[in-house]
């Protein structure tokens, strides 16, 4: 490995830390405290809380380090990763139609619990970190939500920065915050030793089968460690599957362990402790920086989620499940390293609104852990289709493997319902939202796409089109990008309104394939048609940004009369009129057209210069 290759590592993974491991890092501020003075008050014995360490151990093993780690981690798309990215794999290797279309339910229902994961996560995590002060500046109690209000709403504005350079600043953070957590776990472990053999498997099977009631109730706290696994898949596309499982075994594991130990030891030492076990671990007199550490390694957790809502939505938009919205990307050497304005306000909001309405992040943790198992479970039944389907492993290790997963993440998911009542309601109201909404417009999407095949002019029949009488030429040449099959709908619709067609004619048919990029040289084939019109078949990723007039300056090496310094860019868009006379389909059909009619300028969506853009309009009616 060369020296640059080595640097270039080394970034990657000091960046993976400061982005990719921010929320479960900062686990400790509230996970092992939520078990036993959370929602369901748990009476803490010395049994319960051995019980309770070697359960969140096996969890942080079992779930992160093996399932993550090991084996998600390899179901990447040429690199990329997340929920939709696997469902889409799990999709291409099945051979049934049904079956794909459960697999992008599944994918779509992932990706909803995704986004309500992704609300919560910046709430509960800042507060748990000001929250610090109630213990080291008790007269300062009253401005934590104040000023948790304050640093959430900047976290959101330097988004528009990029991930690259928010990760490159915040890994050193992150190094200091492992660093310290560990040591602190480190030295209360040291006083109570005999707190390490929790991490025998042993303790949590005994706390299960002696106190099955307690230790079910626990589960639904215990799942808060792993808050954030989601996220090591979901950014591997920004960092790479190396740096991220570097980080993880060889800072982020140990330090997590080390921690969660030493609050154990500090409650079974101090019963009382298990208000705030992991600030009562910091000497007096370092609580005040241990605040503002945390805080800003709080922050940094924030960022995972939000990053990984960035990657999540440029993949629903390309693969047809989201309308065209603004997707700026931030880095010239990372393709996947993208910000969207429209989902970041949206979630400045609505992280606003939970600051706001649950107040305390005790509060807020009793409604994190739904949708993380939520999505824990989709993801063990995908990856178990791709593990048969396209790394081709025989049933009896499959089938197994799938179960022992499934009943452990089924397991988190149901102690996790029996807190809907004390928040659990809000992520499963908010992927529900999202689900409508992703799906509501795959389906109009649909239906619209097969209303407009009775209107296609076969592309044999364009220079009928062109050349019918009374047709006109002018001079110039004219770009029309379209994704459907036969001759553009806005030039058919130029020809029928204005009786005129351009002296040359590039047609772009846009496909999206089902990878996350397409070879260069693969990207673009095109053929002549006759002296006017040239046809261009371009195919991008489900992770890259169409680019029409870069399609075109690439053609014109070939073709010099489109010039895209003056050729001029023409697509249809489409007025819809709700026809339908079922109310169900009605409603639907009325949502779909006002998403579409709300949707993302297709000149800014594509980057296209506006004096050179023309629309042209057709009204159809679903």
């Amino acid at each position: 490995m060369s020296r640059g290759t080595r640097k270039g590592s080394s970034l990657l993974t000091l960046g993976a830390l400061g982005v990719v491991f921010g929320d479960i890092g900062t686990s400790p501020l509230y996970a092992f405290s939520e078990i036993f003075a959370g929602a369901h008050d748990i009476a803490v014995t010395d049994e319960r809380v051995l019980g309770a360490l070697s359960l969140v151990f096996w969890t942080l093993t079992l779930i992160v380090s093996v399932k993550y780690v090991l084996i998600v981690m390899r179901a990447g798309n040429e690199g990329e990763g997340g929920i939709m990215v696997l469902a889409s794999l799990a999709d291409s290797v099945v051979r049934h139609r049904r079956s794909a279309a459960i697999i992008m339910v599944f994918g779509v229902l992932g990706a909803s619990l995704f986004y309500g994961d992704g609300i919560i996560t910046p709430a509960v995590s800042v507060l748990s970190a000001v929250e610090g002060l109630e213990i080291a500046a008790p007269g300062l109690a009253a401005y934590v939500v104040p000023i948790a209000l304050v640093l959430l709403i900047g976290l959101f504005v330097i988004q528009r920065f990029g991930t690259h350079r928010v990760g490159t600043v915040f890994g050193p953070i992150m190094v200091v915050w492992f660093v310290i957590i560990g040591v602190l776990g480190l030295m209360s472990v040291l006083q109570t030793p005999g707190v390490i053999a929790s991490v025998l498997p042993t303790y949590a099977i005994g706390y299960i089968v002696s106190d099955p009631l307690t230790a079910f109730l626990a589960l639904g706290s215990v799942v808060l460690c792993v808050t954030g696994a989601e996220a090591l898949y979901a950014d591997m596309g920004q960092f790479g599957r190396r740096p991220i499982r570097l980080s993880w075994f060889a800072i982020a594991a140990p330090a997590l362990y080390l921690n969660y130990l030493g609050q154990g030891a500090l409650v079974m030492r101090q019963p009382e402790a298990i208000d705030n076990p992991f600030y009562l671990l910091v000497p007096a007199a370092l609580q005040i920086p241990m605040v503002i550490l945390a805080t800003a390694a709080t922050l940094i957790a924030s960022q995972a989620v939000i990053s990984g809502a960035f990657s999540m939505t440029q993949q629903a938009i390309r693969l047809g499940y989201l309308p065209p919205m603004r997707v700026l990307h931030t880095s010239a050497s990372e393709a996947g390293q993208v910000y969207v304005p429209l989902v970041n306000w949206m979630l400045m909001i609505a992280v606003v609104g939970l600051v706001i309405g649950f107040q305390s992040s005790s509060n807020l943790a009793s409604a994190y852990g739904i949708a993380v198992t939520g999505t824990f479970v989709i993801t063990t039944c995908l990856i178990a289709v791709v593990a048969r389907r396209l790394w081709r492993l025989p049933l009896w290790i499959v089938i197994p493997v799938f179960l022992f997963f499934l009943v452990i993440d089924g397991t988190f998911f149901a102690a996790n319902l029996t807190k809907f009542s004390h928040g659990g309601w809000f992520p499963l109201v908010a992927a529900a939202i999202i689900f409508t909404v992703l799906g509501l417009w795959r389906w109009g999407s649909n239906r619209l796409a097969r209303t407009l095949e009775d209107l296609v002019v076969p592309m044999d029949d364009i220079s009928r089109v062109i050349h019918a009488p009374g047709v006109m030429t002018t001079p110039g040449a004219t770009v029309y990008v379209t994704g459907e099959g036969g001759v553009p709908y806005a030039l058919v619709q130029q020809v029928h309104l204005m009786g005129v067609a351009e002296e040359y004619i590039l047609i772009l048919r846009m496909h999206t394939a089902d990878v996350p990029r397409v070879d260069p040289a693969l990207a673009v084939e095109c053929r002549a048609m006759d002296e006017r019109i040239v046809l261009a078949e371009v195919r991008t990723g489900f992770m890259e940004r169409p680019d029409p007039a870069g399609v075109t300056a690439a053609v014109a090496r070939l073709y010099p009369q489109f010039d895209p310094a003056t050729c001029r860019y023409a697509f249809h868009s489409v007025h819809i009129e709700v026809g339908a006379t079922s109310p169900l389909v009605w409603l639907g059909t009325e949502m779909y057209s006002v998403m579409q009619r709300n949707a993302t300028d297709i000149q800014l969506y594509f980057g296209l210069p506006a004096d050179r853009v023309i629309a042209l309009g057709r009204v159809v009616e679903l």
